[in-house]
């Protein structure tokens, strides 16, 4: 028993002395670890944050009919240009009967107190010529017959109004729609033979024609609370919209709203920037649009890659290769970071090389 015990110790302690051989033969034939290393550069840091949006324009109005009716006739399509005052659509009014009899009621009242207030007036006239009545008492009588027949034509304007919405005595008519401003007609809903309600207190009444200025655009978003309290108003914006690839449009933000709004469990805040464009760009409304909010900004600055500092103790450092493959540790300053390049204020040379941590070079 004892024979075999020593002879499975000494099996172990040959086993064991081969495979210490073998580690230590493949150790001393393998290749010395190269770390790679990269010297600081200068560029462009820039620290934004990114709000989520569309462009609209900054004034855009719905013109409304004043009657109710159907459609007649439309001037204009969507896409052209109008001008303040300029007809876009002609209404064809159908009359409430209600209203037209009421309004044919007041009419025949007036003719009859008209006609009552001219015989006596002409009866007066006769006796003031005579002298019979004194200069007020004639007065009177003129002044009522004035009224008379004043009452008269409110009432003919008043059925006229109600039956075609348009008056002879002021040259105007309610079933003819104008552009309220100078602009561009972003959509024209009806079409002619349509019914339309209009515009009261009671109803906001049907859209005729949409028109908006799109000379002066807005970007409108929202940003998370997290970063709102790092905007500040005129800062810039860098938008890149969606279905425009190629191009960066400049804009400034110009509000910041007071309260947020609740979004799926987040709170937003809305945001307003004007869109900086040349004479010469055109962008459509409702493009959707982002927008990288510029929070800080330095210009041909030395910077390394955020991923070669090393901390300790809070304080930032890197391995500086002061010979092939040598490094030494080297604290330096750091300030603005754009999350993948970071600005080195002090210690550190732009000839020098940094050593990046984890990044080796393959020995062939």
């Amino acid at each position: 028993m004892k024979k075999i015990l020593l002879g499975l110790v000494v099996l172990v302690f040959l086993g064991l002395s081969v495979w210490l051989g073998y580690y230590f033969y493949k150790k001393s034939n393998t290749d010395p670890i190269v770390y790679k290393t990269e010297a600081p550069v200068e560029t462009d840091i820039i620290k934004k944050t990114v709000a989520t949006g569309s462009i609209v324009p900054r004034k855009e109005v719905q013109v409304k009919s004043q009657v109710s009716g159907i459609v007649e006739d439309l001037y204009v399509e969507a896409g052209e240009i109008v001008k303040q005052g300029q007809l876009l659509a002609k209404i064809r009014i159908v009359p409430n009967m209600v209203s037209v009899n009421n309004a044919e009621t007041e009419l025949q009242r007036a003719k009859l107190n008209f006609d009552e207030s001219k015989r006596e007036l002409e009866r007066y006239e006769e006796l003031y010529r005579q002298k019979v009545i004194s200069d007020q008492e004639y007065r009177r009588y003129k002044a009522d017959f004035n009224i008379s027949q004043e009452t008269m034509m409110a009432a003919e304007n008043n059925l006229q109004l109600v039956r075609e919405g348009s008056s002879r005595k002021k040259g105007q008519s309610s079933n003819l729609v104008y552009s309220t401003i100078d602009g561009m007609l972003l959509d024209v809903p009806v079409k002619v033979g349509t019914s339309i309600i209009e515009r009261n207190n009671f109803n906001e009444g049907t859209t005729i024609a949409t028109v908006a200025d799109m000379r002066s655009l807005v970007f409108e978003g929202k940003i998370d609370e997290s970063e709102v309290g790092k905007l500040e108003e005129n800062m810039d914006l860098l938008l890149t919209i969606g279905a425009i690839e190629g191009r960066v449009f400049s804009a400034k933000l110009e509000y910041i709203a007071p309260k947020g709004v609740d979004e799926e469990g987040s709170v937003k805040f809305p945001i307003r920037a004007k869109v900086l464009l040349d004479e010469k760009d055109f962008i459509r409304a409702g493009y959707s649009a982002n927008a990288d909010i510029v929070l800080d900004k330095r210009d041909k600055v030395m910077a390394i890659k955020e991923s070669m500092l090393k901390f300790e103790k809070e304080q930032p450092y890197v391995e500086v290769e002061i010979a092939p493959q040598v490094f030494e540790k080297r604290m330096i300053k750091t300030g603005l970071s754009d999350g993948i390049n970071i600005e080195v204020v002090s210690g550190l040379k732009k000839a020098e090389k940094v050593k990046i941590p984890d990044a080796t070079i393959a020995q062939i």
